[in-house]
């Protein structure tokens, strides 16, 4: 391979998740840490070690050029940036590549045109990725133009920030009287937290379920590995993640496969990425949302249930310029179950809960995989997000595949902090789930009841 020594630019599972998958392929592994993740998890893991700068993110994680001259220094070919931090950023791929080593992921031409939602929307348009009603890229004209528009597309509404992400950069308009306030607002925040005033419109779709389809490329083979569901959520993070995405149409799967293939194929697309739509079960129609340019956290049920290491693919792209996998060549095996297990106190409104693991139990078996970052032992900083690990389970079918995860939950103990598993186990138990009655504000609005119904939950974590 033309990649030799890897730099993985990221912390905690999803680090030793890269790592793993780089050295089973022979690499040498390099891993950027700072001064707080020295002794982490992953740091035991690999080859050598960087410490990039002090435990503040934006000192350490969030620093380009500390990256960047770890990366000469330990005389690396490649950087992988995982998902979070600068995984997303075109101005590091770009700084990457000017210091003439190899960036795993897309072209930072693709990074930039898909982190810009109005330009996203356009080319998902052009590549026939089908669209809810709005105003179709960037919203324009005088006062009256916005009113007929709104009237056109129909309330409820939304008014989205073009440079958002992650549930921000959202405004909901339920009556025509807020709408001319609310997009003033709206333009107003969008400047104050992106830097970019943009703004657009769409029909807002009430208990909508979030959808997606993990692609991949080369910039000349395009291929999809198959749907997931990703809508249960809290205040727009994703908490439990599936595959395939269930009780969905065969012509809305088809329709979404193809579309996010084809719009890989219009943005010459190389490495893995996902295109993610919001499916409204009362309408059977699905909607583009975003494409992400990089790794998913919820990747693992898609391996699960393909077999394909999506880690590997991405390495194996960026070191020769081609996969050898064809459509024809992914065949869908069974269903899988995801759950994020986090440092937070459900019963403190979610609080972060940092302090050290005194004990921490995994359930074993060939149907279960943990991608964690922490061991017994181990201290959880208050400085990063608080995701611990990931808890993936794979069955013939989604009810036992169901049913397992409860039982891997029930196996799972940490002690010392306090974490998200009574709420999993409260969420994969519960019949409206088993049902597939869920959607994106379920947990808040009807499990939770702790904010207004109806308040949009679009977007999602990494």
């Amino acid at each position: 391979m033309a990649i030799s020594t890897l730099l993985v630019a990221n912390r905690g599972e999803i680090a030793v998740r890269i790592l793993r998958s780089a050295q089973d392929m022979g690499l040498r592994t390099v891993l950027a840490v700072s001064e707080a993740d020295q002794d982490s998890m992953a740091a035991g893991l690999a080859d050598a070690v960087a410490v990039v700068g002090p435990a503040p993110a934006q000192r350490s994680y969030l620093n380009a050029e500390a990256l960047v001259a770890a990366a000469l220094e330990h005389g690396c070919d490649a950087v992988h940036p995982g998902y979070g931090f600068l995984s997303e950023n075109a101005a590091f791929a770009r700084r990457v590549q000017e210091a003439g080593l190899t960036w795993v992921g897309p072209d930072p031409d693709v990074i930039d045109l898909m982190g810009h939602k109005t330009r996203a929307l356009e080319a998902a348009v052009a590549a026939g990725v089908p669209v809810l009603a709005g105003s179709g890229g960037p919203l324009e004209g005088d006062d009256d133009a916005v009113v007929a528009l709104a009237r056109g597309v129909g309330y409820p509404l939304v008014i989205k920030a073009s440079a958002g992400g992650g549930g921000r950069g959202i405004r909901l308009v339920r009556a025509e009287e807020e709408l001319l306030r609310t997009v003033d607002t709206a333009r107003s925040e969008a400047g104050a937290s992106f830097g970019d005033t943009t703004v657009y419109l769409e029909r807002f779709v009430e208990r909508a379920r979030h959808v997606e389809v993990q692609v991949l490329g080369d910039g000349t083979t395009f291929l999809h590995l198959g749907d997931r569901d990703c809508s249960l959520q809290r205040r727009s993070q994703k908490i439990v993640e599936e595959a395939p995405a269930p009780d969905l149409p065969d012509a809305v799967r088809e329709r979404i496969r193809e579309s996010a293939v084809n719009l890989a194929r219009l943005c010459r697309y190389t490495g893995v990425g996902t295109v993610e739509y919001l499916y409204d079960p009362a309408r059977q129609e699905a909607a583009f949302i975003e494409m992400n340019t990089r790794l998913q956290v919820e990747h693992p049920v898609t391996e699960f249930v393909t077999g394909v290491d999506l880690v590997a693919e991405q390495l194996r792209i960026a070191s020769t310029g081609r996969t050898a996998l064809r459509q024809e060549d992914i065949v869908f095996d069974g269903h899988s179950v995801e759950c994020r297990i986090n440092a937070e106190d459900p019963e403190r409104k979610f609080l972060p809960s940092p302090g050290t693991i005194t004990r921490l139990d995994w359930p074993e078996g060939a149907d279960y995989r943990v991608d964690s970052g922490v061991r017994a032992g181990d201290t959880v900083a208050p400085y990063y997000d608080s995701l611990l690990a990931k808890l993936i389970v794979h069955a013939e079918d989604r009810e036992v595949a169901v049913q397992r995860m409860g039982a891997a939950l029930a196996a799972t103990h940490v002690e010392g902090i306090r974490t998200t598993v009574p709420l999993l186990q409260r969420l994969v138990l519960d019949p409206v789930f088993a049902a597939v009655e869920h959607h994106t504000t379920w947990i808040e609005t009807e499990l939770l009841s702790d904010r207004p119904a109806g308040t949009p939950s679009e977007g999602s974590t990494p």
